[in-house]
């Protein structure tokens, strides 16, 4: 069958569907757009595409992971370098691990580091660990001979900030493994975060002074030294408490 158009009809037509935007032709015969919206099968609600979500990751899981994995306390420090899930770790200047002597009886544990630690690189440090250690010395103890010290979080709060719950959780199979592969007889915790992780408890000024029991050792909460620079009227109670480790380690010896 012959169009019904003549040449300048058809070129008409053709030079009105350029001037609407049309650049390139996409079939020798024209087709009908409307008819085929009809014969289109609509999807039915029960067939519509699964959405395939990304498996979102547990912080906490991947801590238990790292930290069951590490043997000894060289491989530990690697893997919370290694550790990614844990934003203080980005505003950090240094991985707050360890000091003192890993074999040590004694193995107190802070809270988070402060300016001093996350400069040093090392926890208790600054005014708060002069006054540590001259406590420590007063009952013959000390971090270069017989103390090992550590911290809850390894890297600094941004401006010394409270410590977040979710960070503690995060920490605390680092912290377990940590007092596995160090192995000492008791554990000191100087700070509420410190008796939370351990001991799923708060209130450093109740607690203190208190032996519990936690991780298979003895614990003993104390009241940390960079409270006592700002309130010295707990240094009698911190005393006390000294006293207190002291004649625990002597009925362990």
């Amino acid at each position: 069958m012959e169009s019904a158009l003549d040449y300048y009809g058809a070129r008409a037509l053709l030079q009105w569907q350029i001037e609407l935007g049309a650049t390139e032709s996409i079939g020798d015969e024209p087709v009908d757009r409307y008819a085929l919206q009809a014969t289109v099968p609509k999807a039915k609600a029960d067939q519509a595409p699964a959405v395939v979500k990304a498996k979102e990751v547990d912080p906490v899981e991947q801590a238990q992971k790292a930290a069951r994995a590490a043997t000894g306390l060289p491989s530990l420090r690697a893997a919370l370098e290694g550790f990614e899930h844990c934003a203080l770790k980005k505003g950090a200047r240094n991985l707050v691990f360890s000091d003192g002597q890993a074999v040590a009886r004694v193995m107190i544990i802070g809270d988070a580091p402060g300016r001093d630690e996350d400069r040093a690189g090392i926890p208790f440090a600054g005014r708060a660990g002069g006054l540590l250690d001259k406590m420590l010395a007063a009952i013959d103890l000390e971090r270069s001979k017989n103390v090992y010290l550590t911290s809850v979080l390894p890297w600094r709060p941004p401006l010394n900030q409270e410590v977040q719950a979710g960070d503690i959780a995060m920490m605390t199979p680092f912290l377990q493994r940590h007092v596995e592969l160090a192995e000492p007889e008791i554990l000191v915790l100087m700070g509420n975060t410190a008796c939370q992780a351990v001991l799923g408890k708060r209130g450093i000024s109740r607690l203190r002074g208190e032996w519990l029991q936690a991780w298979g050792k003895p614990v003993l909460p104390m009241v940390p030294p960079e409270k006592l620079l700002t309130q010295p009227q707990g240094k009698r109670a911190a005393w006390a408490d000294l006293l207190s480790l002291k004649a625990k380690l002597g009925m362990l010896a």
